[in-house]
């Protein structure tokens, strides 16, 4: 079977490679027709960019050429023998690569309900990546938060810290694009500076008593020092951006008198008694129950023949575009 795939050759180099994928499925494994995916847009474009300490999860992670994605639904071509509980036809959320056809095990994709959308679906990785964030900052009733970066993981953490009871929220960007995209509610104060000139803000609306807990959805290495300096003594800085050159980054100087918990996190990770598969099913009730939104936040939408424009975009602009998603049913029609 021939299929679309999407692969970095090389460092700000991105191809669309025709190529061949052997069909014949183990017992346990499915075969896959991509529908749409979801661009991680922090971390492909730093795959992309290829600049990573040596020591970093990233260095040791991307080699080249690089397979970039792994936010995808797709339907259900054929099933193993020993796969129970999907069959042909079904729409799956899986962790995959961006291609056209792919062979995975059942056990990694998750079955989409009727009232969830392809594109929906595909921000499910990324909404239990934040939801991991939030749930290792261990919120208590009443607390005032502030986040900084509001692209894709900011934007879902804002939407769960409304579900978690927060006095007040303070988002923090200097692209007032993105602040347009959080939905008004009671407490919520939106910053258009960064890190550090919303120092001053936060302290005078919160009449000196600064933040109680602290995200720093950026990856950039310069935001902790900064961060931390939001925060009162014995507040939280939760790290849900991983920056690839931690050789660039400072604690603060003010952690050690102030008392100031660091907390990192990792989409990889599980907390507490919560495993991916609970996050996942419990961000798509959330879903159901209108009570987060996500088809705001998707700005573009490419065939995935256009893949090399859609992450120049990326490189370009990325302060007005938010989702990018991948429409792989175009390509029936593209020929």
């Amino acid at each position: 079977m021939d299929t679309i795939n999407i692969v970095f050759a090389d460092k700000e180099k991105v191809e669309v490679r025709k190529e061949t994928l052997e069909t014949s499925l183990g017992p346990s494994q499915l075969l896959c027709a991509a529908r749409c995916s979801l661009i991680s847009t922090g971390t492909e474009m730093q795959c992309l960019k290829g600049v990573f300490d040596a020591d970093t999860n990233w260095a040791g992670w991307v080699r080249y050429p690089f397979r970039p994605g792994y936010s995808m639904v797709a339907e259900v071509l054929d099933a193993g023998t020993e796969v129970r509980g999907i069959q042909k036809g079904d729409r799956v959320f899986v962790e995959n690569a961006h291609a056209q056809y792919f062979k995975t095990d059942a056990g990694r994709v998750c079955p989409l309900p009727e009232g969830i959308s392809d594109e929906q679906g595909a921000w499910i990785n990324l909404a239990k990546t934040t939801q991991l964030g939030v749930r290792r900052a261990e919120l208590q009733l009443g607390e005032t938060v502030g986040v900084i970066g509001l692209g894709l993981l900011g934007q879902l953490v804002t939407q769960y810290l409304a579900l978690s009871g927060v006095q007040q929220l303070f988002a923090i960007d200097p692209a007032k694009d993105r602040l347009k995209l959080i939905q008004e509610r009671p407490g919520l104060h939106l910053l258009a500076m960064d890190a550090g000139e919303a120092q001053e803000e936060i302290r005078h609306a919160t009449e000196g008593r600064m933040l109680d807990v602290v995200f720093d959805v950026t990856g950039h290495p310069a935001v902790l020092a900064r961060a931390t300096k939001l925060v009162k003594p014995l507040g939280r800085v939760i790290l849900l951006g991983d920056t690839a050159t931690p050789s660039r980054q400072e604690m603060g100087h003010n952690v050690v008198t102030n008392s100031v918990s660091i907390l990192g996190i990792h989409g990889t990770m599980t907390y507490r008694s919560w495993t991916h598969t609970e996050m996942a099913g419990l961000f798509i009730r959330y879903l159901l129950q209108c009570r987060m939104e996500v088809s705001g936040l998707i700005t573009h939408r490419y065939s995935p023949l256009e893949a090399a424009a859609a992450y120049d975009l990326l490189a370009k602009n990325r302060s007005s575009v938010m989702g990018v998603m991948l429409d792989w049913t175009k390509l029936s029609t593209e020929g």
